[in-house]
């Protein structure tokens, strides 16, 4: 996919691509998770939203150099799905948290996709990416 989106290119687009190869060019490939797993559940079909809001502070206010994202939301029915894309093993997940307890009532299944092995703890299941389709 890489040498794919550099073929035949510029002389700077050439020297990015040769830091990458060579890993020395820092990426972030959350950016690249998100794109594959897009593309993935839509070809299952689904249509994909997207939500954002920011931060509540302890006091109750709006903190606004904090913004929380969900990264995809599924319909099922009456009830959503909402999607956690992580590029690493990372289990962390506060926005994830904070939209299924604003949301709670609306919920059916909450994933966190990311590269590890297939896992359950409480109501969040962690997903391996390549079982995405199956969602």
């Amino acid at each position: 996919m890489v040498t794919m989106a550099f073929w035949d290119k510029d002389y700077t687009e050439n020297i990015i691509y040769e830091k990458l190869l060579s890993d020395k060019l820092d990426a972030n490939l959350g950016y690249i998770y998100e794109n594959i797993i897009a593309q993935m559940l839509t070809v299952a079909g689904n249509k994909l939203f997207y939500h954002t809001w920011n931060k509540q502070t302890k006091e109750g206010e709006t903190d606004y150099k904090h913004i929380y994202e969900i990264d995809f939301i599924l319909s099922r029915g009456n009830k959503i799905c909402p999607i956690e894309v992580k590029s690493s093993g990372y289990k962390k997940h506060t926005s994830l948290d904070d939209f299924c307890d604003k949301y709670s009532n609306r919920i059916l299944n909450r994933y966190l996709l990311y590269t590890k092995d297939l896992a359950k703890e409480g109501q969040m299941l962690y997903v391996p990416i390549y079982l995405t389709l199956f969602l």
